[in-house]
């Protein structure tokens, strides 16, 4: 029996099937019309996903099993789908409130991401993101700790003005962002005109013109192209260091041809 387990949950191939139709049930469970045995057959997979960790930890043993650092992923996600099963299996309804319920049932969704780990060239993929993080956190932090300021400031000037955007700095932070997206932005400075005086008004045009331009234009601009080029570079460094592999190569094959002496053909008759 351990050898059948462990045939079927060390094939890479066969566990990516099985949360590829993981996903698939995770999708369609929230239909109307789903018979009742759907949410069981999610709970089946969260058992086999269960028994796959089990099979690599005996098979691998813990230390080995855990350096991995996509098993260590792999553990902690069925971890957490493991806290969902406490929906069936302990009737929780007269113990803690309907929002628990929900959350406990939203949990079953992170078992899908375990799927990244099968995507070409991931891992490239995430170093490139963590050279893109560290290139870009400072200017990060400082962009977020400037849109603090700006949300309060805000908030400030305007929330008697337009208390449904601006009444507090929590309310404030969230329509700054909104601006940002460029979706709609002139609609929120319009109304805080039609609500002001003429000087007013002219200040708000041109405080949201500012705004707009040297915080949501240039300065997510800056972010983005640090973030992307910093991503784009790794790309970049492993090619650089293939062409300096091969020029290496050449260059010792060209010194051994030099220190080869020339067949002259002597001796031959």
């Amino acid at each position: 029996m351990k050898k059948i387990l462990e045939k079927i949950f060390l094939n890479e191939h066969t566990v990516l099937i099985l949360i590829f139709l993981n996903c698939i049930l995770i999708f369609v469970q929230d239909f109307e019309h789903i018979p009742s045995f759907v949410a069981y057959l999610d709970n089946v997979f969260t058992a086999l996903f269960t028994i796959e960790m089990l099979v690599k930890v005996d098979y691998y043993g813990w230390k080995k099993y855990w350096r991995n650092g996509w098993n260590k992923f792999d553990f902690i996600l069925i971890t957490i789908a493991l806290l969902s099963l406490l929906i069936d299996m302990v009737d929780i309804r007269h113990n803690l409130p309907l929002g628990y319920i929900l959350v406990l049932r939203a949990l079953r969704l992170f078992k899908s991401f375990r799927i990244f780990r099968f995507m070409p060239d991931i891992n490239n993929i995430l170093k490139g993101f963590h050279k893109a993080v560290k290139a870009s956190y400072v200017i990060t932090f400082t962009f977020m700790v400037l849109l603090i300021i700006i949300s309060v400031l805000s908030c400030s000037i305007f929330k008697n003005l337009a208390p449904e955007y601006f009444a507090t700095p929590l309310d404030s932070l969230y329509s700054i962002l909104r601006l940002f997206t460029s979706d709609g932005w002139y609609e929120i400075s319009d109304l805080i005109v039609s609500r002001s005086s003429t000087g007013m008004a002219i200040f708000t045009r041109a405080y949201f013109v500012l705004l707009m331009f040297f915080a949501g234009i240039l300065g997510v601009s800056l972010i983005n192209s640090i973030f992307v080029d910093a991503m784009v570079s790794n790309s970049s460094d492993r090619v650089e260091k293939k062409v300096d592999y091969l020029t290496k190569q050449l260059d010792i094959l060209m010194k051994e041809k030099e220190r080869t002496p020339p067949d002259t053909g002597a001796g031959k008759e």
